[in-house]
């Protein structure tokens, strides 16, 4: 399969990527928001540089692209066609890199929860997601996944 559009344009499409700032994660702030969640945004002096911080509840979330992320089964995580041995390498050092942050965290004893794209697309699912997303924080659970069922 070939790419649909030309290389300049694939290019410029990726450099406007955001990493952090994204819909999904302003979807996730604004529900949390609502429901009476205080948190600090992009902490550079905790590893991995968490999405969100919720110091109240020694919490961390993490808001995942599926794409970049390589959410398993999800339809979202494609893989382009073309230097094929450049996104695995790309994508098993991001995959890496998040296992890695994730186990720094545990041990430093703080409670991480990553919330998948694909759980955040639909403002019904958003409010799902927060609804977990809350249970969690109000339990001593050390860390949780949310991902969309649908997606996979």
């Amino acid at each position: 399969m070939t790419d649909v559009v030309d290389s300049q344009a694939r290019s410029r499409i990726m450099a406007g990527i955001r990493g952090k700032d994204t819909k999904p994660e302003r979807t996730l702030r604004r529900v949390l928001h609502a429901r009476g969640f205080r948190f600090r945004l992009n902490v550079k002096n905790v590893a991995g540089c968490p999405d969100l911080v919720l110091p109240k509840y020694s919490a961390l979330v993490f808001v995942h692209g599926c794409f970049w992320h390589r959410h398993e089964g999800c339809r979202y995580t494609t893989t382009p066609s073309t230097r094929l041995e450049f996104w695995q390498a790309k994508f098993e050092a991001n995959v890496a890199r998040d296992n890695a942050i994730r186990s720094t965290l545990l041990y430093d004893e703080w409670r991480v929860a990553i919330v998948w794209e694909c759980a955040l697309r639909k403002l019904e699912q958003a409010i799902a997601s927060a609804e977990l997303l809350s249970a969690w924080l109000m339990s001593s659970e050390s860390q949780i996944e949310i991902g969309e069922k649908d997606a996979h």
